[in-house]
């Protein structure tokens, strides 16, 4: 055997999770669009000023999407699958709770939203990575709304009461 079929077989044997190339574009269009929806709502957080923006609600829901596809590749019944789901919503929770302060003034709490969504942009993840894709998009858009349009009606409705 010569050194360039031992390191074609070698190749072969690493990347054999990879079951054929239809598993490959699952796994890309899971993560992609894991990326994408959280993207979505990261952008909203940067644009309206909060630390916890783009890069970091794509990270926490394309996170989230690998840690649920990589028991389903391994051949994990979805039961067993629910502990890592756990273990994520668990670990998001912690990361969550880090962008909440508690401000000088009695009573005042910032970060509260944006904790929210990191823990929400973390389902949309685990709902890409299950292959629930339509619950993932669902989800951000109305997390996009709620986010987004929701203070801009209510500031429009305030002001119009206001008056």
């Amino acid at each position: 055997m010569d050194l360039w079929q031992h390191f074609v077989d070698m190749l072969h044997s690493e990347f054999s999770d990879i079951k054929d190339i239809t598993e490959l574009f699952r796994m890309v269009i899971r993560l992609l669009l894991a990326a994408i929806l959280g993207g979505i709502l990261g952008w909203e957080r940067e644009s309206s000023g909060k630390a916890a923006g783009i890069r970091t609600h794509m990270l926490v829901a394309m996170g989230s999407a690998f840690f649920m596809m990589i028991p389903s590749l391994l051949g994990v019944d979805l039961g067993n699958s629910s502990r890592v789901m756990q273990g994520v919503i668990t670990g998001i929770g912690f990361l969550g709770a880090g962008s909440i302060l508690k401000a000088d003034k009695e009573h005042e709490v910032k970060g509260l939203t944006t904790a929210a969504g990191i823990w929400l942009t973390s389902a949309i993840g685990i709902a890409c990575g299950l292959g629930l894709q339509t619950l993932a998009i669902t989800g951000t858009v109305i997390a996009f709304s709620i986010m987004w349009l929701f203070p801009k009606c209510a500031a429009a409705l305030g002001k119009r009461g206001k008056k």
